[in-house]
């Protein structure tokens, strides 16, 4: 295989050029091109950054780190379908840290815009905006855009590197490129001679790019389809590897304690009890926290844990009521952003009833099934690290920094991911794996958290408050003013990756509320953020998380005092706003049978969010069994624009929800003292398989643009099991979570 952890000196030129053992395929050809990261072996070729061939076949260098969102097996496919090879005949590796791997679409999502009323001119700008993630080295795994990361550049990948393989062909026999065919793996000659592409990768590497034509979708034979995910053989036999599996030779292991009190100091600390434990072999000081290194995982926790430390206080208020107090300050500044102010919130419109409501939501743990973990290995002037990861470029920086290493003497290898959903796209745990390395050099050290520092230690999904105030005329909203106030992800996010100081409108803070598809003629929504250091970041769905229970909560109190269903009023307000909004309404008022009637003991809620391009409408149905509320159906339809793995967006739409309800029935995280109360999964637990709902899915292809769907499965979840909690019971929840109001099934 390859040697591909060095970044090499070399670049694309526009157009062409030729590099050692391979060219430059489909690369978006700006000003600024990357280089190829990949540096082929003897008998490889390297037919773009994604791309390389050897003996064995066609291995796919991809770019996106693999959490259980089946990114590899879809990226596969868009290769597969243009190269003419099966899926099962590509390996997959997780591509180095290189910026030829940048995330062209991340950067679109930062536009000013709704959305789902986005122009084709808009959409183009998006695109090309894209390109600055090149510039950045944007090579980040999040924001629900994968898919449209790579829908084209795979595409292009494939049939570039396809018709460059049968021109290498075409000259070996002399013939016209246009006679040839390819099929499983190989070019076929016109006389049905068959030469593997094994055999023509040499040749073709030094063959200037094919401009091609990508296939028609009438010809796919693999998008659109159910696929087998390429990593399933190897996650049901164990075989694949994870951070927490990484073995290099030699390997010691390690655990961390930090603050509890999150963001103070380390006063000082005794290791007197720990260094006397047999098999504790160093105890490293990291200035804000203390890590032992010892012959196996479970002594370097048991020895960690041991030793006497004197933490200072946290920069925050101590206890839960003392922070929500300060975020409910944040009101009384301007606000930081108004991305929609539409007609005139300040006058009731003659006759219309006003409505006004509170909502609250608490801080929540991203709670990856796999804790924070890295493997590192320092030479003095070499730096090489092992971990599941979903910014690769950003944690290569950040490890080179903290050894005082060039960029190119450090090298990253991405694993899978037993869970992210955000949380592996920080830097925390590749800085502290790496300064517990430097203490003994020469030797691998895995760093480990145990779960409980993990669980107390996150960058939490902030709390957040709404203020919602709207209004009813004739049986429809006329006014909807809602103001929103948390910390800001996005501006610690900026501090903590880059250093600056994070400023400007937040739209990620209001996301989920300024961008509903809902035709309202008066709608403002203005977003307030709260002067808090309690560390926070970005968490599934994000702002929408918050946003679409306070959103469609407010919908539902709307909808009763205007005396109208409440699926019902949702769908005229949608039909002129967003075709495919009011379609996935319409669609799970169909698959669950929605008549606005429910029996007895039964209690049903909607609610339907427009993120990450994707509108997504769920129908909870809850009931009450001998005074135990149990969640007992769910329907869910989305419109992605183009299910390429239908198997995949169904799945990825049921998770979404089950991570929402989990969040909705139970999530908190709470503060005394300064410290999170909660330290394992008894104290913040998820819905099993006996409290999960029995889940229908519908997919819909209408919307103009791809839409992303590891994301938006999540924000409807929680507003429409709240609605239909209301149904049951007449009970209105305004806070989360639930269990904390009902006594549902745990």
């Amino acid at each position: 295989m390859a040697s591909v952890g060095k970044i090499l000196r070399r670049t694309f030129l526009i157009g062409s050029a030729a590099i050692v053992g391979g060219v430059a395929f489909g690369a978006y050809y700006v000003s600024r091109p990357a280089a190829n990261p990949l540096k082929p072996g003897d008998g490889e070729t390297a037919l773009s950054p994604f791309i390389l061939i050897d003996q064995q076949g066609v291995t796919l260098f991809a770019p996106r780190a693999e959490m259980g969102q089946g990114v590899m097996t879809t990226w596969v496919a868009l290769i597969a379908e243009e190269l003419d090879v099966e899926l099962d005949d590509i390996r997959v590796l997780h591509g180095p840290a290189a910026a030829a791997y940048y995330n062209s679409a991340i950067l679109g999502e930062s536009l000013p815009n709704k959305g789902y009323d986005i122009s084709n001119f808009q959409h183009n700008l998006a695109q090309s905006l894209g390109v600055l993630g090149k510039v950045v080295s944007l090579q980040v795994t999040g924001g629900s855009t994968s898919m449209r990361d790579g829908f084209e550049r795979m595409r292009e990948a494939g049939a570039t590197a396809r018709e460059t393989l049968k021109q290498a062909a075409a000259d070996r026999l002399g013939v016209g490129r246009d006679q040839l065919k390819t099929e499983n793996g190989a070019v076929i000659a016109p006389d049905g001679t068959r030469i593997p592409y094994t055999e023509l990768a040499e040749a073709a590497g030094q063959i200037e790019p094919m401009q091609v034509e990508l296939r028609d979708p009438s010809d796919w034979r693999l998008l659109g389809q159910n696929l087998p995910r390429v990593d399933m053989v190897g996650k049901s036999t164990g075989t694949a590897e994870f951070g927490i599996d990484v073995r290099p030779e030699g390997l010691k292991f390690a655990s961390v304690r930090m603050n509890p009190k999150l963001g103070g100091a380390m006063n000082g600390f005794d290791a007197s009890a720990a260094e006397s434990m047999p098999g504790v072999e160093k105890v490293v000081d990291l200035g804000n926290g203390v890590a032992i290194i010892a012959n196996n995982t479970w002594l370097a926790i048991q020895a960690v844990e041991a030793i006497d430390v004197d933490w200072a206080d946290a920069p925050y208020p101590p206890d839960t009521d003392g922070i929500f107090a300060k975020i409910a300050e944040a009101f009384d500044d301007s606000p930081n952003s108004t991305m929609r102010d539409d007609g005139d919130v300040e006058t009731l419109p003659e006759g219309a009833t006003e409505i006004t409501a509170e909502y609250q939501v608490p801080y929540l743990a991203h709670s990856t099934m796999e804790p924070m973990n890295a493997t590192a290995l320092f030479t003095g002037s070499r730096l090489e690290l092992w971990c599941g990861n979903q910014a690769p470029t950003f944690l290569l920086t950040r490890a080179a920094n903290t050894a005082n290493l060039d960029k190119e003497a450090v090298e990253i290898h991405t694993t899978y991911l037993g869970g992210g959903f955000g949380r592996r796209g920080e830097l925390d745990f590749i800085e502290i794996a790496t300064k517990v390395a430097m203490a003994m050099p020469n030797t691998p050290v895995q760093t480990t958290w145990s779960r409980e520092e993990d669980m107390r230690h996150d960058f939490y999904r902030p709390g957040a408050l709404a203020r919602m105030r709207g209004a009813v005329k004739d049986g429809k909203a006329v006014l909807i003013d809602a103001r929103v106030a948390s910390q800001s992800c996005t501006q610690q996010a900026v501090e903590r990756i880059s250093g600056l100081p994070g400023a400007g409108p937040d739209k990620v803070l209001v996301e989920g509320l300024f961008n509903q598809p809902y035709a309202v003629p008066n709608y403002r929504v203005s977003g307030h953020i709260a002067d808090l250091d309690v560390p926070v970041g970005f968490w599934r769905s994000v702002g929408n998380s918050h946003n679409g229970f306070f959103h469609e909560t407010f919908m539902d109190e709307l909808a009763l005092v205007a005396g109208r269903d409440p699926l019902e009023f949702r769908l005229e307000l949608a039909q002129t706003e967003h075709a495919p909004s009011a379609a996935v309404l319409q669609a799970v008022k169909e698959m669950s049978g929605w008549t606005g009637e429910t029996p007895a003991g039964v209690g049903r809620g909607v609610a339907m969010t427009y993120s990450f391009g994707t509108p997504v409408a769920q129908v909870i149905e809850v009931v009450d069994e001998d005074g135990t509320i149990r969640i007992a159906k769910a329907w869910i339809a989305c419109d992605v624009g183009l299910a390429l793995d239908p198997g995949t967006v169904e799945a990825q739409m049921f998770g979404g929800m089950i991570y929402g309800l989990s969040a909705a029935v139970m999530g908190e995280i709470t503060f005394a003292d300064g410290e999170v109360e909660q330290y394992n999964f008894p104290d913040y637990d998820a819905l099993r398989m006996h409290n999960a709902p029995v889940t229908e899915v519908r997919i819909l292809e209408t919307n103009r643009h791809l839409g992303g769907v590891g994301e938006p499965g999540t924000p409807p979840s929680m507003p429409a099991l709240g609605n239909a909690l209301f149904d049951l019971t007449g009970k209105r929840a305004r806070s989360l979570p639930l269990i904390n109001q009902f006594d549902l099934l745990v």
